[in-house]
């Protein structure tokens, strides 16, 4: 059995967010055909102390606290032009863990998980760059939407990123993104070839998201599940609440908006009535369960969103906005419904809470094309032969 030394971001463990779903997922795979080596950093001592389940699926394990602050980073980043992002994670002992692996364990390939932590990726060996989506056109995104100082702190991060992804890239073997719309665009932003630039897909757990029965009727639920602390997920679930919300409350008043997720923002306790926050659950699938529909109006998405997948593999209506289908193989009007803008949005909800069956049905017709398309073996089995040219 070779060996892997397996670089991440944030601990693979548990898999209850989009990068832990993901890393989990393909750390399980890899673990099965490598000996793995895993070096992680956590946000806390309470997601340290996750590191520990971990121990089964590998050989040797670090982790350690990313302690260095916002400002710290952007300092370190202003000092030495390096991203701040990827200041952020800059550790000398994670330096030291992987020069000792590769220093005393025959390892012959490596995989690395988000672009922060290419930093730690050695300049003699080869590895795998796993970028996920391109984190600097999300910094451009900000950029965009952004005003007076922070919208320029925003753009040059989106550039020093940027020219470090190019950097990155251009010594990996090959740079994997979530979908082929972040790879062309990585490949036209880079000029790379298409075999340096692939697909790897998210999938799903079909078994732990099996489908659940549609909801009797009652007082109607609309679900929002995410990390509640991260912008673009606090913009989507404090708009809908303000511009959605009330035209769906006129014609169905007993319509309750659940905002489901960790580290919610505290602006949206104050969203108002018919609005509930829950902060962080043990397990989302009981909210799946009895919600009527699943929104996910994101306003910025990259990549694939977990939350559509996993609202689609439990059999429930999704009323998404075009940014968050983006990536993600089901059909408009089949699958899924997919509004652009706060009213057509309301508009798709109400019209699938004044029509259970109807909504039963896409719910259905959802769970089908996750089956079709979305299981982890059939996802990452590319990854494989990937690792053949390693």
């Amino acid at each position: 059995m070779a060996d892997l030394l397996f670089l991440a971001h944030r601990i693979p463990f548990p898999p209850d967010r989009g990068d832990k779903i993901r890393s989990y997922h393909i750390l399980r795979h890899l673990a099965a055909r490598h000996r793995v080596h895993l070096g992680a950093f956590a946000d806390d001592e309470a997601d340290l102390a996750h590191a520990e389940a971990l121990r089964p699926l590998v050989h040797r394990l670090h982790v350690e606290i990313h302690r260095r602050g916002k400002g710290a980073s952007l300092l370190r980043s202003l000092i030495t032009r390096t991203p701040a992002s990827v200041a952020a994670l800059a550790s000398r002992t994670m330096g030291q863990f992987v020069d000792d692996v590769l220093a005393t364990e025959p390892v012959g390939r490596i995989y690395v998980f988000s672009g922060q932590m290419a930093q730690f990726a050695p300049e003699d060996r080869p590895f795998i760059m796993d970028f996920v989506d391109i984190d600097s056109e999300k910094f451009a995104d900000y950029a965009r939407t952004a005003t007076g100082p922070v919208a320029g702190l925003w753009a040059r991060e989106a550039r020093r990123l940027a020219a470090f992804e190019r950097e990155m890239a251009g010594r990996a073997v090959v740079s994997l993104f979530v979908s082929e719309a972040e790879a062309a665009l990585f490949r036209s932003r880079t000029r790379l070839p298409a075999e340096s630039v692939q697909v790897l897909e998210n999938g799903i757990d079909l078994e732990r998201y099996a489908p659940a029965p549609y909801p009797e009727p009652g007082p109607p639920l609309i679900l929002f599940t995410g990390q509640m602390d991260y912008p673009p997920n606090i913009e989507a679930a404090t708009g809908f609440a303000r511009n959605a919300l009330p035209l769906i409350r006129a014609r169905h008043p007993e319509a309750r908006f659940a905002i489901v997720g960790r580290r919610p923002d505290p602006g949206l306790y104050r969203l108002g009535e018919g609005v509930e926050v829950t902060g962080e659950v043990p397990d989302t699938r009981p909210w799946l369960a009895r919600a009527h529909v699943v929104v996910a109006p994101l306003r910025l998405a990259r990549g694939v969103q977990n939350k559509v997948l996993e609202g689609m593999a439990m059999a429930r209506p999704v009323v998404a906005s075009p940014q968050a289908h983006q990536g993600i193989d089901a059909a408009p009007g089949r699958d899924l419904l997919v509004a652009e803008g706060w009213s057509a949005e309301a508009q798709a909800v109400s019209g699938l809470l004044d029509d259970p069956a109807r909504a039963a049905a896409i719910g259905l017709a959802a769970r089908r094309q996750i089956e079709a398309r979305y299981g982890w073996d059939a996802r990452l089995a590319p990854l494989d032969e990937m690792l053949t040219h390693i």
